[in-house]
């Protein structure tokens, strides 16, 4: 009754209606399983190529068969790339031989789901291409369009990435470190085509139309047009869907004069498309793009106080920000306060000069480098801001309830400030004070060996963050090949899987790096760990420093960062970590540190790539206890393990840091076999392992690829 009271009924039922069919959504996603149409076993595929992208020697193809399939296709030669590059367009109908492969999950905890990402996109499975022929070329009108903008576009030298972003949606020839820079300055929707760009284009369209002398009904109806050949330009992406059909129904409301409040239309759109595709739900730029606009038309009267244009631009980025916040530390573990007044200059060069500026460089490519002169200051301007971490906090993974809680404090905190009462903002400034060293409240102890391809990197938390370790880094991984003239593209693990994965478990500094030892598989991202991570202490192994380790040593005594090399012991808060290989050989592998350790009453012990001569060296010189937890040494080679070292420390948990389909065959049989009494895990089958310990009993989880 009081929402009747208060409210007209008929805006009661648009609220209804949009919660009734959001619950729906999430009952038919969770609920009903969908499955694919193949078995898994065909290796001849025939459809429509609806999607292509070439990044250094792969091209990616999104095929339309009997459902959407993803195409990986890898270029042995520099006129390979070109070939194919050039005969293969949207539209076009192909035959594919190659084999299905299922995608992959995150095997590191917390991170990004591909497999989850994909499978709400109605993608199964993934093609390993072998070959590739046309049967026929392109026919579609639309696809004629595209291929007519990409062709274009492709002879546009060198604003060419940011024409793709604002014209067709496609940002993913960005550079590496300028994307992080905007994804950390929060205004990596500035390059989502989405409500902005609509507003201009459809504003610059309708303008041009009013001058022409058309009626107001051609106007929008011609306006309507344009954006649905670009909604398909961009692929039917969920930010330019909900924009788009907004501005549709916007323009019927206005020349039908049916007076539905913007709200409600807002809302409409929402149901309209959860209905065609209730998936949208869990798409991150869909939750942007409707949180962000929901709480931008409910505030609306509030942000109109605001009589200047930056105090305007203030308001609704500091409401935007409040409103992407739950959302950004729900997936990507962080926030930067500093975006707020970042977005006060990006979002007017971007919106004013960047984005016209790139659509008149489209027609006039003669002005490339003008374009080009903008581009780079916006891009040294993103750089600069993202290296002030200062004002970067980072959260812990939390559920789902405790993200509805924020945007009820959230709200009332909005609400509040039209009142010029700041009580509940304050509440909410404390539950993220509270929320962002959420750490010192857990009590559990963690060993997380991860999942870094072939190499070695595992972590200890202990309780209450009186101590975090990380021994090794691994390395690099790259995912190109570099015998030709391409750009040869790589996977940070610091940068998209370490750091991610601290910044996830409430970590903002590691109080100790230990390196095994100075092999790149092992420390191969040490640098990149410290120049991007608080990092307290730098352990190295005993030997003379090799190269690697000369490298990191001149960045470390840049950053003033203390190191100690070839120690017996390491007391971190009662804990001690015994480092039992002192002696100098004449290898790193034997030179490993190789550490023992007793934690909430389990005894663990971690080999490096230590070999057997170091292992009988420890079993002449230390009683060893029974192990509960081993890290398998040299990553299961036949070099380590030997029988009489593992009957001697008889461990019941044997844990293997290996890359799959390694070129080296690691594991070994034999290794395998004679660690048979124990419980193997292996990284390449189980992805990360994590064990957690509290009250004395140990649990462990796995991420299986």
């Amino acid at each position: 009754m009081k929402c009747i009271k208060n409210i007209l009924l008929k805006d009661c039922l648009y609220y209804i209606l949009t919660v009734f069919i959001i619950f729906l959504s999430l009952f038919l996603t969770s609920i009903y399983k969908y499955e694919s149409k193949y078995n898994g076993n065909e290796t001849i595929f025939i459809g429509k190529i609806v999607e292509k992208v070439v990044d250094g020697n792969k091209l990616k193809l999104t095929i339309k068969t009997k459902e959407k399939v993803i195409g990986n296709y890898y270029f042995e030669t520099l006129d390979e790339k070109n070939k194919y590059n050039n005969n293969f367009k949207l539209g076009y109908t192909i035959k594919l031989t190659g084999s299905l492969e299922k995608p992959k999950i995150n095997t590191v905890p917390n991170l990004f789901n591909y497999k989850k990402y994909l499978y709400n996109n109605k993608i199964y499975w993934t093609i390993n291409i072998d070959n590739i022929n046309i049967v026929e070329k392109n026919k579609n009108i639309f696809y004629s369009i595209k291929n007519y903008i990409i062709d274009r576009l492709n002879k546009i030298d060198k604003s060419k990435t940011y024409l793709n972003a604002f014209i067709l949606g496609d940002s993913s020839s960005f550079d590496n470190e300028v994307k992080t820079s905007y994804q950390i300055n929060g205004v990596s929707h500035l390059f989502a085509v989405s409500g902005m760009h609509i507003s201009l284009l459809t504003g610059i369209i309708i303008f041009i139309l009013k001058k022409l002398k058309i009626k107001e009904i051609k106007r929008y109806i011609l306006a309507s047009l344009f954006i649905i050949l670009y909604m398909f330009l961009t692929g039917f992406s969920a930010s330019i869907l909900r924009a788009g059909l907004f501005f549709i129904l916007l323009s019927i409301n206005k020349i039908g004069k049916f007076n539905i409040k913007t709200l409600n239309i807002l809302l409409l759109v929402l149901d309209i498309l959860l209905l065609l595709n209730p998936f949208l739900l869990y798409d991150i730029g869909f939750q942007f793009s409707y949180i962000i606009s929901l709480g931008l038309i409910i505030f609306q009267n509030y942000i109109g106080k605001f009589k200047s244009y930056f105090g305007k631009l203030f308001i609704v980025s500091f409401i935007a920000f409040l409103l992407s916040f739950p959302i950004s530390i729900y997936n990507f573990f962080q926030i930067n306060l500093l975006s707020i007044f970042i977005n006060l200059i990006f979002v007017p060069y971007v919106s004013l000069f960047l984005f016209p500026f790139s659509l008149i460089t489209f027609f006039l490519p003669f002005l490339d480098n003008i374009l080009y002169i903008l581009i780079s200051i916006l891009e040294k301007m993103s750089l600069f801001f993202s290296n002030i971490k200062i004002l970067n906090i980072s959260f812990a993974k939390t559920n789902i309830i405790f993200i509805f809680l924020y945007y009820f404090i959230i709200y009332i905190s909005i609400l509040g400030m039209q009142k010029n009462n700041y009580k509940p903002f304050l509440v909410f400034i404390i539950t993220t004070l509270i929320h962002s060293n959420i750490i010192f409240f857990n009590n559990n102890l963690y060993m997380i060996t991860i999942d870094v391809g072939q190499g070695d990197s595992l972590l200890l938390v202990l309780p209450h963050n009186k101590g975090n370790i990380l021994i090794d880094t691994g390395g690099k991984i790259s995912y190109e090949k570099d015998d030709w003239e391409i750009t040869n593209k790589t996977h940070s693990i610091v940068n998209d899987s370490l750091i991610p994965l601290l910044k996830s478990l409430g970590i903002k500094k590691l109080d100790y790096l230990v390196l095994s030892h100075g092999d790149y598989d092992h420390m191969g991202e040490a640098i990149n760990l410290v120049n991007n991570f608080k990092v307290e202490k730098v352990i190295f192994n005993c030997g003379p420093y090799n190269d690697l380790e000369q490298e990191l040593i001149e960045v470390l005594d840049k950053k003033k960062i203390p190191y100690y090399s070839c120690i017996k012991e390491l007391n971190i808060d009662n804990n001690k970590l015994y480092f039992l290989q002192t002696k100098e050989y004449g290898n790193e592998n034997d030179n490993s540190n190789v550490i023992y350790t007793e934690l909430n009453g389990y005894k663990f012990m971690f080999m490096g790539d230590a070999g057997v001569t170091t292992e009988k060296e420890i079993l002449d010189k230390y009683n060893l206890p029974d192990i509960d937890v081993l890290k398998v040494g040299h990553h299961g080679s036949k070099t380590s393990s030997s029988k009489e070292f593992i009957n001697e420390i008889n461990p019941n948990y044997s844990i293997i840091s290996v890359g799959k389909n390694n070129r080296y065959g690691h594991p070994n049989k034999e290794v395998l076999n004679t660690l048979e009494k124990s419980k193997i895990y292996r990284t390449d089958q189980d992805g990360s392992i994590m064990l957690k310990i509290n009250n004395n009993i140990l649990e462990i989880e796995t991420c299986s690829p």
